[in-house]
């Protein structure tokens, strides 16, 4: 999903019935040792319409063209300043009237504001506590924003409320978010209530599938080792690929790499490795099968480039249009025109676009999961809002979004773009005159630091030294 738009595997559980899907319990790592995927002669290029959005006309881009869509500084504060008393008062009304449809949509909104701006916390807490006890009533567009509220803000404050309440929750969306700020708590009375709860509800469900992992993590059940990286940078040997390394739980700014048609990585003018800062993370920080969570891990289609049209906070730099299983075709996927009888979809289809050590790497398969689970729009972008909000955060300067990958930017008092590493990453990508692709987003090992360059080189060379003519 876009950035706010305002007034826009594990082993399988033990649970009774229906088993999981077979593929949630492939765990391990292959036993056999898999061939790097050989690069193939690239193809020629798609033919490309000439236009603000194509190869050539991205690589003349440069930030002083860009003026911001917040305007500038000063205009900046005024909506913030518009935007806290618009908390404050929707905040003051729904308390007065916990119940109230209109009240709480106008909550809803005002809670969107909050975790944009990390501002207003406090003033409300009470009025989101308050509604929670009769949400069971309530229709699933006022149960998801509050219950994304209470995951993101208020999961400590919310859980004693959040336990009567997981059980009359009907909708598999609005289920697993109550779930996932239940466990929060880190009570294991928690995680069996969730679990109780799971058995009875519907196992091909993806998000259901993705919380019952996400269960099973959390309850001390070893999870499977990452396959080597080496692998996964030779994945779709003829085309160009974005790596984006991110931390679990975003909290940390991640690192995008992008590696060339021919497999070799692009380097800066001085020789060294190009790459530049990229945060996945949400505005609220729900896991990636959820509307308007994190990015999710997985092989993504990019289609082109495009510009949000109103969407102030992305900005006016251009966008890379990523895409995921469903919301893409297979024709998409495999960068080709469609034909008269297109393949559906499947789990198998999905993986064998991967490299062979990789297929059975359920955390790679949550792309799929997220388009299964109609999730759309996860874009690479800039971004215009001020970090400033963010400070002491452990992201920091990084701007969450509503699901997408954003690079850093920044902008003068006038509102002048006058750095911008979404740019790089557009002219990176399309320095070979092409703009179809893939993007590739992996998890490392958990660190309290922002993922570093010397996590991945290794692996970088390795993967180069695989290609054909390099020694």
């Amino acid at each position: 999903m876009l950035p706010l738009s305002l007034p826009r595997l594990a082993p399988a559980l033990s649970l009774a019935g229906k088993p999981w899907p077979r593929w949630m319990a492939l765990t391990a790592p292959l036993l056999l040792a898999a061939c790097a995927q050989l690069p193939k002669p690239a193809p020629a290029p798609a033919s490309t319409p000439a236009g603000p959005f194509s190869p050539a006309a991205l690589q003349a881009l440069r930030p002083e063209q860009f003026r911001s869509t917040v305007g500038s500084a000063a205009q900046a504060q005024e909506r913030l300043d518009i935007d806290r008393a618009r908390i404050r008062a929707a905040s003051a009304q729904a308390l007065a009237a916990p119940q109230d449809a209109a009240a709480l949509r106008e909550l809803a909104q005002a809670l969107r504001l909050v975790a944009h701006y990390r501002t207003e916390i406090d003033s409300a807490r009470p009025a989101l506590l308050a509604a929670l006890p009769g949400l069971g009533a309530q229709p699933v567009d006022i149960q998801r924003p509050l219950l994304t509220a209470a995951y993101t803000l208020y999961a400590f404050d919310a859980a004693p409320l959040l336990r009567p309440l997981l059980p009359q929750l009907a909708t598999p969306r609005e289920f697993a978010i109550a779930a996932y700020a239940l466990m929060q708590s880190r009570q294991p009375a928690d995680l069996a209530l969730i679990q109780s709860q799971l058995a009875q509800r519907d196992r091909d469900e993806p998000r259901l599938q993705a919380l019952a992992m996400a269960v099973s993590a959390a309850q001390g059940v070893p999870q499977p080792a990452r396959p080597p990286l080496a692998d996964l940078l030779a994945i779709r040997p003829g085309y160009p690929v974005i790596f984006s390394f991110q931390r679990p739980g975003r909290q940390q700014m991640g690192l995008a790499l992008v590696r060339q048609a021919d497999g070799r990585f692009v380097r800066r003018a001085d020789g060294g490795l190009f790459n530049v800062e990229q945060l996945a993370l949400s505005s609220s920080g729900l896991p990636g099968t959820i509307t308007l969570g994190n990015t999710p891990q997985g092989l993504f289609t990019i289609q082109g480039a495009g510009r949000a049209a109103t969407n102030i906070w992305i900005g006016p730099t251009p966008y890379l249009h990523t895409k995921v299983p469903g919301e893409a075709s297979v024709a998409e996927y495999e960068q080709r025109a469609a034909g008269a009888d297109e393949p559906a979809w499947t789990l198998d289809r999905y993986r064998a676009l991967l490299p062979v050590s990789w297929r059975d790497y359920a955390p790679l398969q949550e792309a799929w999961l997220a388009g299964r689970a109609g999730r759309d729009e996860m874009l690479m972008h800039g971004s215009t809002i001020d970090p400033r909000y963010y400070a002491g955060s452990r992201f920091y300067p990084g701007t969450p979004s509503d699901g997408c990958l954003v690079a850093m930017e920044y902008w003068s008092p006038e509102g002048v773009l006058v750095h911008s590493d979404q740019i790089a990453l557009l002219q990176a990508f399309t320095a070979q005159g092409r703009d179809r692709g893939y993007m590739v987003l992996v998890e490392l090992d958990a660190s309290p630091t922002p993922v570093a360059l010397a996590e991945v080189i290794q692996s970088v060379l390795e993967a180069e030294a695989r290609t054909p003519g390099r020694r």
